[in-house]
């Protein structure tokens, strides 16, 4: 194709609207192809792909178990053109019994635990499919749903899956889409069979049932992991009803009663999907904190079964208080959302309530029964036209024989003389001389009989839309036998109404007085109780002395900024008293050796800093933003080679001055710099190969100030200095000091 046969194809396009349709391609694909399940059979793509793959490696639950990495392997060379590694956590999702109220895989090997450990790599974990997930293929090779080509177009993949099992509630399913999520949780399989087999029960042009007359059958949620489910049947009602909600869902727990009237307090079920380990962590960090006044120690005695034991403070606590306390403060009771979004029958993502999609179900079974029934049907058909041919032929065997034997082409003979079609004949050669027996005839004439009379069924059932209603029935009444029942069935979550305490023994009490954090130079931290009055000898080690001298509460957290540009927070209760010279910051942060520390201040949540280089940038950083969480501190400016942070100047006036080591002063208004969580900042001041030297923030009113010897000299009229940012400046005033540094914050 020549250059200007392409020119000619080229068609000029607005870019916005180029990318709102592939944006959209996008969206559509990530919310159909990947994040939403099926009404029909509860699966997302992989899930279903899973399981098709499965069964064409015959891992039925009477087969032995293949390997995950086959398994995968032909998913993602057949079926499914993603990564090896999300494919194998969709399939360890589907084996984990703490994840799946009905695991659809059974593993062998580590496929992790509720610790939140993962799974054994694919090449040492084994796979085969559970009796659920069998019972959701059943019927797969009758026709029952329709099969697609796979991406490349090699093989087939079925659409949906048959779904002899009420998967999308009993299992749940989680996701997140382009603008959209769901998040359903597991119910038990027994109530859902109960519920359907009443909804089939009921005469066909009857209302669709409510949320409260479902709630008879299906009680709520069944979890996994068991807990106690603490809501008001009202929102419970309506969260069904609408499709959109959430419940309180609580740790299970109880009292062990020890000798001479000690107590102890165990948590056998911790509730879905919250991992363990960090659960005790969780409570270790409160516990470290005195944020659990009530408690005394804790102990994890977790083996298979979940055992966390919680030792109280004295006998004379009630533990029902204890608990409120802990299920406040830690993911010991946590809020299970409920957004019923799912894929309908044409592949369109809606909300629907508890009704609507039992509704949908019993649509699907209907359709798959009456698929199954025309299969059968032709099945039928196909045998009986064979049958056929076969008693003519028993009529006279003899001649059969002869034909046979005589003729140079014994089909058409054979068609003329006993007025058999091309495939009657066909299968008539094919007989083998020990099935021209006698007995062999009337054994084919029972057959026939009994094909027939199954033909007559069929044909009733598919006639009779009452008939196929209670043949469902009867198929979901057979399921709860089934799954309803044993271990795997009896509901594990249970529904309680929450204690009803004082609102005093609710309350945490936490410790809060003033103090004085003393910093160092060396970087030697203490704090001592109260104000520190005027006056007050304060002792340091030989050769240090005093840097930072800050009051606040036992409470607040201590806001430490490093010339390489990092934040550090530490909470004031973990420092040490004021007995001796204190101990080291670097005992409790990760400090790199040699760096000197700029700032250190009361975090306050609301406060602003500037934070200024030595090469002239800066900008405003909450202080919110900057704290961290770890020892390792956070990088919040992002310095150039050479360049260290200089300034962390609290935010307490409009405008900003910066001085140079140029002598040069320059003052901008506060509002054009920038305002940010991390990066590098703006220019502050032109400088021409001087360095910045101080920054302060004032006010008009205020000026600028510095100190010459034990005078304060204030310079208010600024409008010689006043300029945009980025400027140059002007030269201080008379008797600014040589080391260019304001003596005086506002």
């Amino acid at each position: 194709m020549s250059r200007g046969d392409v020119a000619e194809r080229i068609e000029p396009i607005d870019f916005s609207q180029a990318l709102g349709e592939r944006y959209l391609a996008y969206a559509l694909s990530t919310i159909t192809a990947r994040s939403l399940p099926d009404l029909r059979d509860g699966l997302k793509p992989v899930q279903r792909r899973l399981l098709w793959a499965m069964l064409q490696l015959r891992l039925d639950p009477a087969s032995g178990f293949k390997k995950c990495a086959r398994v995968v392997g032909d998913v993602i060379g057949k079926f499914h053109p993603h990564g090896d590694v999300a494919v194998y956590d969709a399939l360890v999702r589907l084996a984990q019994h703490f994840a799946q109220r009905y695991p659809l895989v059974e593993g062998q090997g580590n496929f992790g635990n509720i610790d939140g450990d993962g799974a054994a790599a694919m090449r040492y974990t084994e796979a085969r499919l559970t009796p659920v997930a069998m019972a959701l293929l059943d019927g797969i090779d009758q026709e029952t749903v329709d099969f697609r080509p796979t991406y490349d177009g090699s093989e087939q993949e079925p659409v949906v899956l048959p779904a002899a099992f009420p998967n999308l509630l009993a299992n749940g399913a989680t996701g997140i889409a382009v603008g959209m999520a769901t998040s359903i949780p597991p119910h038990n399989a027994g109530e859902l069979l109960d519920a359907l087999a009443w909804m089939l029960g009921r005469p066909t042009d009857a209302p669709r049932p409510s949320a409260e007359e479902l709630l008879r059958f299906v009680r709520g949620p069944d979890l996994p992991t068991g807990g106690i489910i603490v809501e008001p049947a009202a929102s419970l009602a309506e969260a069904y009803r609408t499709g959109r909600g959430s419940l309180r869902l609580r740790a299970r727990w109880q009292r062990e009663d020890l000798p001479y009237g000690q107590y102890q307090i165990v948590v056998t079920e911790i509730p879905w999907q919250v991992q363990k380990s960090r659960l005790v962590e969780r409570l270790a960090e409160l516990l470290a904190a005195k944020r659990l006044p009530l408690l005394a120690d804790l102990r994890d005695e977790s083996t298979d079964e979940v055992r966390l034991v919680l030792v109280p403070k004295s006998r004379s606590v009630p533990p029902e208080a204890l608990m409120e306390q802990l299920f406040k403060l830690a993911e010991l009771e946590v809020r299970l959302a409920i957004n019923m979004n799912v894929l309908d029958a044409r592949g369109v993502p809606r909300v629907m309530g508890l009704a609507e999609l039992l509704e949908g179900y019993l649509a699907h079974r209907m359709e798959v029964l009456e698929r199954k029934s025309r299969f059968r049907l032709r099945q039928i058909a196909d045998r009986l036209e064979l049958l056929d041919g076969y008693l003519k032929i028993f009529l006279d065997i003899d001649r059969v024989i002869r034909i046979i034997r005589e003729e140079d082409e014994p089909k058409p003979a054979l068609m003329a003389a006993f007025a058999l079609n091309d495939r009657q004949a066909e299968a008539i050669l094919n007989l083998r001389l020990r099935n021209l027996r006698r007995l062999e005839e009337e054994g084919l004439r029972k057959e026939a009989q009994e094909l027939r009379h199954e033909r007559a069924e069929l044909e009733h059932l598919l006639a009779d839309e009452g008939a196929r209603r209670k043949k469902l029935r009867a198929e979901m009444l057979e399921a709860k036998k089934r799954f309803g029942g044993g271990v795997l069935g009896a509901r594990r979550t249970g529904f309680a109404e929450p204690p009803a305490l004082a609102p005093e023994l609710l309350e945490v009490p936490v410790e809060r007085y003033p103090v004085t954090v003393l910093l160092s130079e060396k970087g030697w931290v203490r704090t001592l109780k109260g104000k520190l009055e005027p006056g007050t000898e304060v002792r340091y080690k030989e050769g240090d002395g005093p840097r930072f001298t800050l009051e606040g509460q036992s409470t607040d957290k201590l806001l430490i900024l490093t010339a390489d540009g990092k934040a550090y927070t530490l909470p004031v209760d973990k420092l040490p008293g004021g007995r001796g010279t204190g101990e080291p910051l670097s005992l409790f942060l990760d400090l790199a050796k040699a760096v000197p520390i700029v700032a250190a201040r009361i975090l306050r949540p609301e406060g602003k800093l500037v934070l200024a280089t030595r090469k002239g940038l800066g900008f405003i950083a909450p202080e919110a933003a900057i704290a961290a969480q770890t020892r390792a501190g956070r990088q919040v400016v992002n310095l150039a080679e050479g360049d260290a942070l200089l300034v962390a100047a609290p935010v307490e006036g409009e405008l900003v001055a910066v001085a140079g080591t140029n002598h040069k002063v320059l003052v901008f208004p506060l509002a054009e710099l920038p305002e940010q969580a991390r990066g590098r900042g703006v220019i502050l001041m032109r400088l021409n190969g001087a360095e910045l030297a101080d920054l302060v923030t004032t006010t008009a009113e205020q000026g600028i100030a510095w100190r010459s010897g034990e005078q304060l000299r204030q310079h208010r009229d600024l409008a010689g200095f006043r300029g945009k940012r980025g400027g140059t400046g002007r030269m201080a005033p008379r008797g600014f000091p040589k080391d260019h540094r304001f003596g005086f914050r506002p």
